[in-house]
């Protein structure tokens, strides 16, 4: 597996641009997301994955079960999308729904072994993209860009959930 170098970003020269969103932070996110998603989108695709369903599957490795509304959430899907996603893979014994200890309107879903064996090596190949994807940045300045990111949604995740009980 590659690793990251310690090297120092190369910062290309670019033409002035007097757009908006060309400084906006939301806009240089989301381009950046959709253009390092795709990338990898592809290699999901040929491993028998739709996108959601890697997302979903992602989301859900490695961790304790969630809510499906949380679910929504982190894979920035509409709370509906995913309860449809989830009946398709719970029917292929990927995941499994568990009721909420304390609140019964609550259902949680957790991946299954044979979820996360039939995605093993999927998250293999995403863990070497992120590392292709970073590599011209360093590991410091990797590890910093990641810890920014985790800040930014710890501060605006409490605004999200309220967005998302205005729309239901």
């Amino acid at each position: 597996m590659p690793t990251l170098s310690a090297g120092p970003f190369r910062e290309e020269a670019a033409a002035p641009s007097h757009r908006f969103v060309d400084d906006y932070l939301p806009a240089l996110l989301a381009q950046a997301s959709q253009l390092i998603s795709s990338e990898f989108h592809r290699v999901a695709r040929q491993h028998g994955f739709s996108v959601s369903e890697w997302r979903v599957m992602a989301s859900l490795a490695g961790g304790q079960a969630i809510s499906i509304g949380a679910l929504a959430q982190v894979t920035v899907t509409k709370q509906p999308t995913v309860t449809r996603l989830l009946d398709r893979m719970e029917a292929r014994g990927q995941i499994e729904r568990l009721p909420h200890d304390s609140d019964r309107r609550v259902t949680l879903v957790r991946i299954t072994p044979q979820g996360t064996q039939a995605v093993e090596h999927l998250m293999e190949l995403a863990r070497e993209h992120e590392l292709r994807v970073l590599e011209p940045f360093g590991l410091e300045r990797a590890e910093e860009l990641k810890r920014t990111l985790r800040h930014i949604i710890a501060l605006h995740a409490h605004a999200a959930g309220e967005a998302v009980e205005e729309d239901e």
